[in-house]
């Protein structure tokens, strides 16, 4: 008799704990997995999980708020899925912890920060807890339209609508795009959370809602193009909407930018200062967009790029993927990711982190005040690095 699982791809999880191979390079010491890094203990590591995930499945051990608590503190890099070496069955490693998430949610175990997020989704659609009419204040002191009939949508999500350094990123985006002459329209107060972080959490019902009403305004309003402030919305629009009928396509910010910034002249100071740059784990490994983000920095007269040790598809993610940037169930101890990561770029000489998600600005930034070293290092959208360069803006 064949064997039955809870998740999709229980099958799969006897064959990836057994290997450890994401573990290498340096047999641990530079294993690139965050909540590995923060926590210092295998059973936070992918492996790790996945051996638990077997003795879950095989009933050797219940759920219980400890194991929900691990499993929440996966921050969705896919690191483990980039360095696997098995590709038969690699792209489910991410799923399999998600499929155990969607199983918690339905048996009402998730962490108390897990709990609140949910409901702060269902009650305000937004997990800042604020009214949906304050939705559009990030463009306030600009003069961006309100979509009707532009040639892209201009979406910018939760962090970009609510949090005051996503509404300074989304200000900037918004600024870069109309100097270029990109035809961009906004939803402002009609706009809805794109849900990635809801289904990287577990809660499928609630994304599926909130896809759909965000296919239905699309639909209505005529809206074929989508350019996304941050990598997570990019990332769940192109992945995971279609399958629900959307019909758009989609563009991170740093793709049409780079492609303008090719096609038209715009005029530039010299600006002599020394970037590095962070790969966004949703826009890097996720979707694979490195060069774009990279080219719009070189293409600053004076501008010198430098590269921190982890980059590109073996960058270290900030910790706020998977729901952390808002639920932090990685904690505060001296290891967690962001911390990481700004002693990473310091290493650089660089004076000044470009990103290209509101997320990772947040959080690198409260790395840079909590590890005091805001006289050595800025952190800036790319486009605000743009600006500071323009002779126009």
């Amino acid at each position: 008799m064949e064997k039955t699982y809870p998740i999709r791809h229980g099958d799969v999880v006897h064959r990836c704990f057994r290997c450890g191979y994401c573990k290498f390079p340096g047999d641990y010491t530079d294993f690139n997995c965050p909540s590995y890094k923060a926590f210092g203990w295998d059973t936070y590591s992918p492996g790790g999980r996945m051996w638990l995930i077997q003795a879950w499945m095989n009933k050797e051990i219940t759920t219980s708020p400890h194991f929900a608590e691990i499993m929440y503190a996966c921050v969705a890099c896919d690191n483990c899925k980039n360095q696997c070496v098995f590709p038969k069955f690699r792209d489910f490693l991410p799923e399999i912890f998600e499929e155990v998430k969607e199983k918690l949610v339905e048996e009402g175990v998730v962490p108390p920060p897990v709990r609140d997020y949910f409901k702060a989704m269902t009650i305000y659609g937004n997990p800042y807890r604020l009214p949906r009419d304050a939705r559009g204040d990030w463009a306030k002191g600009i003069d961006v339209p309100e979509f009707s009939a532009q040639e892209y949508l201009f979406y910018v999500g939760d962090v970009g609508a609510f949090d005051e350094v996503g509404c300074r990123m989304a200000r900037s985006v918004a600024r870069v795009l109309m100097k270029l002459e990109v035809s961009i329209g906004v939803l402002k107060e009609q706009e809805i959370s794109d849900g990635n972080d809801v289904r990287t959490m577990g809660e499928t019902e609630l994304f599926r809602r909130l896809a759909l009403e965000n296919i239905t305004t699309f639909k209505e309003k005529g809206i074929k193009r989508v350019i996304t402030l941050d990598p997570h919305a990019f990332n769940t629009f192109k992945k995971d909407y279609p399958a629900l009928g959307a019909d758009f396509q989609v563009f991170h910010h740093t793709e049409i930018i780079a492609e303008r910034m090719r096609a038209k002249r715009m005029e530039l100071f010299n600006y002599p200062l020394t970037v590095t740059y962070h790969d966004p784990c949703y826009l890097g490994r996720h979707n694979g967009i490195y060069e774009q983000p990279r080219n719009i920095l070189k293409a600053i007269p004076g501008l010198k790029l430098v590269e921190m040790q982890q980059h590109g598809i073996d960058s270290f993610c900030c910790g706020g993927g998977g729901g952390n940037f808002f639920t932090d169930i990685l904690g505060a101890g001296d290891e967690r990711p962001n911390v990481v990561r700004i002693r990473q770029a310091l290493e650089t000489g660089a004076g000044v982190v470009a990103v290209a998600c509101p997320n990772c600005a947040k959080m690198l930034l409260n790395a840079v005040k909590e590890e005091g070293v805001e006289d050595r290092l800025e952190v800036l959208g790319i486009t605000e690095i743009i600006e500071r360069a323009s002779a126009n803006l």
